[in-house]
């Protein structure tokens, strides 16, 4: 066999195993698409492996024809997968290489126009004579065949990270391939050089399928590795028991006659059984040697994962999960965001590099939230770059530009139950490695068991601030029901102060200061006045005893009939002394003569008193934050009697509350007040309980962020005709 021949097995076994493993791997139109070249060096491979064979000038034809034949394919089919991976857009000039490509073969194949003189070289390969279609067919092979390096040259000065070391390897793999290749020609231009360059053909395509495969497909060392111990362990198999037969025969058939095929029958048989296992066992220790390190650090991760449970800091936690997967798993950056609820975007809650500015807000509108909510999957930038150009869908170009801006080589999203809490960006490994199928993995369990210790932290965090909260409303009770014994105490005190200087003031009457010098004349005036005005204090201060102890008192009066003046005006009685009336206006948009509710006047107050102090605070935050020019607070109640119940509606223009917010409104302890007053968030939770419960009717709300919101109350009308519904 020449050497020739033995370059031709190499490239045909080896094209051979590479189209299989891409065939059972391949998952996109690049994988495909270097199937094919593969498939155009393979029939290269089999037509130089037949030229080596030759013994006359019919037989080499039949073998330069297929050779040739795969020798043209291979440039442009090598074009086209640069034409996909670069984006590259010269339509015009793939379909006429494919053109040439195509006329050439014909005239290979079908004609002697090419191949037509035949002779002898290095004493055994017939090579043909080169005429002037040969000289052409030539040149616009080493045309084509310039073209990818050319494209992959000016790829690779735009390409960066890892995508610039997979041109390289391309480059040179071609190079070495096309210079290999053409060494063949030689010999037809009369210079007597052995091809042994056509070695660096079979070394392109595993170079080729390694850096092809680096695209997070498979890790190019095991399948090489699994590929070896397969082909090593079944040429054992098959192989041992015929170099057995082959040099034992005439001794088999001296010792066991006819029976002497049982011998090597039975050993292959034997070799059969335990092969697999020898193949397993194999596997396991080669693959346990070369993922040592990868293993070590998703091992660490995993414990990792099953320990952050216990930590209920939030902060403390999402630090130790940035700083365990930057050290464990080697790369530049972690950075971990949270869904707020507040702002309705994703924060950046804690980044662990150094030098860089991260993105601070993700808005849950772009393409990376939507992704993570329809498909729940990593986003690996390698994979969205190559959807990007194969697919031409406008969303993988807005992935592409976000990753870019997150500076983002992987990112995992972390789900709890089926909500995306948040998600974990990482940047390169710092041994410039791909993340393969099994980080991909250890990361999405371990963003699983985040989003677990996450909900924990949370939830601990939310329970300190719950139980503070209901101390705070049981403080609050405890007032209420200390309400009677206080405001006895209190205007008793005030009983005794109106006494004194009700007493002292006649003693200052009774007295006659004529005589007096002027001086003391004054006096007597001023301490006149102070204890006229400690007597007007006195009364007013009785007043508001008196307010509180009415709102306190629980009302068991039942439901009476009741204005909604009366409502409004005992409320704003007991408010005032909690917000400022002059910051606001309030404006009563009902007829005098409207019916009367059936309700409880105390707890009807209670209702409007958080009606007003939520308005009131909502229309602060407003003036201070949004800073409208000639903005005033204003609230609206409107009265509509309508089939027996009125229809109250409480309008504000304050800072209203956003959509995610609106369904919580009426929970235990959710608050949305933001000033230093923070309520307890047990308001609306306690009116909704009053209106529907006590007084069995509706309470609902509308709310526009920025602009206001109203409150839409239903309550029994106390009498029994009452007109018809109006229109607001």
């Amino acid at each position: 066999m020449s050497l020739l021949s033995i370059t031709g097995l190499l490239i045909t076994i080896t094209c051979s195993i590479l189209i299989l493993i891409f065939i059972v791997y391949g998952r996109t139109k690049l994988h495909r698409l270097w199937t094919i070249v593969n498939v155009t060096v393979l029939i290269w491979g089999v037509g130089s492996f037949l030229a080596g064979q030759a013994k006359s000038p019919s037989a080499a034809l039949f073998a330069w024809r297929i050779a040739i034949s795969g020798a043209l394919c291979i440039p442009v089919t090598l074009y086209h997968w640069i034409y996909v991976f670069s984006g590259i857009k010269k339509r015009t000039t793939l379909w006429l290489i494919y053109l040439q490509a195509i006329l050439f073969c014909l005239l290979v194949i079908f004609t002697k126009t090419i191949l037509n003189n035949w002779h002898q070289l290095f004493g055994s390969i017939y090579y043909n004579q080169a005429n002037l279609m040969y000289y052409l067919m030539v040149a616009c092979w080493g045309y084509v065949a310039y073209l990818p390096l050319w494209e992959l040259y000016k790829f690779s000065k735009k390409a960066k990270g890892i995508q610039y070391i997979q041109t390289s390897y391309l480059f040179f793999a071609i190079l070495i391939a096309f210079i290999g290749g053409a060494s063949t020609l030689l010999p037809a231009f009369g210079l007597k050089i052995y091809p042994l360059g056509n070695f660096g053909v079979g070394l392109y395509a595993i170079i080729g399928a390694y850096t092809i495969l680096r695209y997070r497909l498979l890790d190019i060392n095991i399948i090489i590795t699994r590929a070896g111990l397969f082909i090593g362990v079944y040429t054992l198999v098959l192989g041992l028991p015929f170099a057995i037969t082959a040099y034992y025969k005439n001794w088999f058939i001296e010792k066991f006659s006819s029976h002497w095929w049982m011998i090597p029958l039975g050993l292959m048989g034997l070799l059969a059984t335990v092969g697999p296992f020898i193949y397993i066992y194999l596997q396991h220790r080669a693959e346990a040697r070369l993922l040592k390190e990868q293993r070590r650090y998703q091992e660490s991760l995993k414990h990792a994962a099953v320990g952050m449970t216990r930590i209920h800091d939030l902060k403390r936690l999402l630090k130790l999960i940035a700083h365990i997967v930057t050290r464990k798993v080697g790369i530049s950056f972690t950075s971990i965001y949270l869904y707020d609820e507040t702002e309705g975007v994703y924060s950046l809650q804690v980044s662990h590099d150094k030098g860089r500015k991260p993105i601070v807000n993700v808005s849950a509108s772009q393409e990376i939230i939507l992704w993570f909510q329809s498909k729940g999957i990593p986003i690996v930038r390698e994979e969205i770059q190559r959807f990007a150009v194969e697919l031409k869908d406008k969303m993988f170009k807005e992935l592409e530009v976000e990753m870019n801006m997150l500076e983002a080589e992987l990112i995992i999203p972390s789900f709890l139950d089926k909500k995306l809490i948040g998600f974990i960006v990482l940047g390169q490994k710092n041994s410039g490695a791909m993340y393969s199928t099994d980080d991909l993995n250890v990361f999405q369990v371990l963003a699983s068991q985040a989003a677990l210790a996450i909900e924990n932290a949370q939830f601990y965090s939310e329970a300190k601030e719950m139980q503070a909260q209901i101390s705070q409303a049981e403080k609050m009770a405890t007032v209420g029901t200390m309400a009677d014994g206080l405001s006895h105490q209190i205007n008793n005190r005030f009983y005794a102060l109106s006494l004194i200087a009700g007493d002292t003031l006649d003693t200052i009457r009774l007295t006659d200061v004529k005589n007096c010098s002027p001086e003391v004349q004054a006096m007597v005036k001023e301490i006149n006045t102070a204890l006229e005005r400690i007597q007007v204090n006195v009364m007013q201060g009785g007043e508001v005893v008196k307010g509180i102890l009415r709102y306190t008192r629980k009302g068991d009066e039942g439901l009476v009939p009741l204005t909604i003046d009366q409502i409004i005006d005992g409320t704003l009685d007991m408010v005032q002394f909690k917000v400022k009336l002059q910051d606001f206006d309030i404006v009563r948009d009902y007829l005098k003569d409207i019916p009367k509710i059936k309700g409880n006047l105390v707890q009807m107050q209670e209702v409007f008193f958080n009606f007003i102090d939520n308005a009131y605070d909502s229309m602060v935050e407003r003036r201070t934050t949004l800073k409208e020019p000639g903005y005033r607070g204003r609230i609206v109640v409107t009265a509509k009697p309508s089939f027996g119940v009125m229809k109250l509606y409480f309008a504000d223009n304050g800072m209203g509350v956003k959509a995610e917010d609106m369904k919580r409104l009426f929970t235990p302890f959710f608050t949305t007040k933001v000033s230093s007053r923070k309520g307890t968030g047990l308001g609306l939770y306690v009116i909704r309980s009053i209106i529907t419960e006590t007084h069995g009717g509706k309470i609902s709300v509308q709310s526009e962020h920025k602009k206001g919101t109203t409150f839409t109350v239903e309550l029994p009308i106390f009498q029994e005709k009452y007109p018809q519904e109006e229109t607001l």
